[in-house]
C-alpha cells in the first residue's frame, strides 16, 4: 500500500481524516474536559498503532535506534502532544469548521524569511527547500504579533486555558 499511492493521495487522505477528526472530536468534547479527551485520544492512537506495527511485522526495539534518531522522534512527539492539547481546547471553545481551518491563524503567518532558509533549509539541486516544521516554528512569533495587533485583548492565557479554567 505504501508504494501504490503517491504523495498527493496521501495528502488528500490526511485532509479527509483531519476533517473527520475535527467533527468527531467536537462531538466528543461536549461533556468532557479537553485535556482528559486528549489523553483518551492518545491512548487509543498508541494502541491502534502498536497493533498495526506488530501486525505488519515492523515492530523493533526503539532503544536500539541511534540517539539522534530517537531524539528527533521524541521532539516532534512532544510538539504533537502540545498541538493536540491546544487543538482540543480550541475545539471545545470554538466551532469545528473554524478550528479545523486553522482558526484564521494561517492568513497571519508571515512569508518565509532568509534566516529560516539558512538555518533549516537544505539544497535540492540549485534550489533551497525549507523544512515545513521549521517554517511553522519560524512563523509563530510573527503570527502571534499579527493576532495581537488585530485582537489586542487576546492573551496567551486565554488561548491555553479551557472555558472556566483559571490561568
Amino acid at each position: 500500500m505504501g508504494n501504490s499511492l503517491g504523495r498527493f493521495h496521501w495528502a488528500l487522505l490526511s485532509a479527509c481524516f483531519a476533517a473527520l477528526t475535527a467533527i468527531f472530536a467536537k462531538l466528543g468534547l461536549q461533556r468532557i474536559d479537553s485535556d482528559f479527551a486528549t489523553l483518551v485520544r492518545t491512548v487509543v492512537i498508541a494502541v491502534v498503532f502498536a497493533v498495526f506495527v506488530a501486525a505488519t511485522g515492523k515492530m523493533a526495539n526503539p532503544l536500539a535506534l541511534p540517539r539522534s534518531t530517537l531524539g528527533f522522534l521524541v521532539l516532534p512527539a512532544l510538539a504533537t502532544g502540545a498541538s493536540w492539547v491546544c487543538y482540543f481546547r480550541a475545539l471545545q471553545i470554538g466551532d469545528a469548521s473554524q478550528v479545523a481551518a486553522g482558526g484564521g491563524v494561517r492568513r497571519h503567518l508571515p512569508a518565509r524569511t532568509p534566516a529560516s532558509a539558512r538555518m533549516a533549509g537544505h539544497r535540492t539541486g540549485r534550489h533551497r527547500r525549507i523544512d515545513p516544521g521549521f517554517q511553522a516554528l519560524a512563523r509563530a512569533p510573527g503570527a502571534w504579533r499579527r493576532l495581537r495587533r488585530r485582537h489586542p485583548h487576546t492573551s496567551l492565557q486565554a488561548t491555553c486555558h479551557g472555558p472556566g479554567e483559571a490561568p
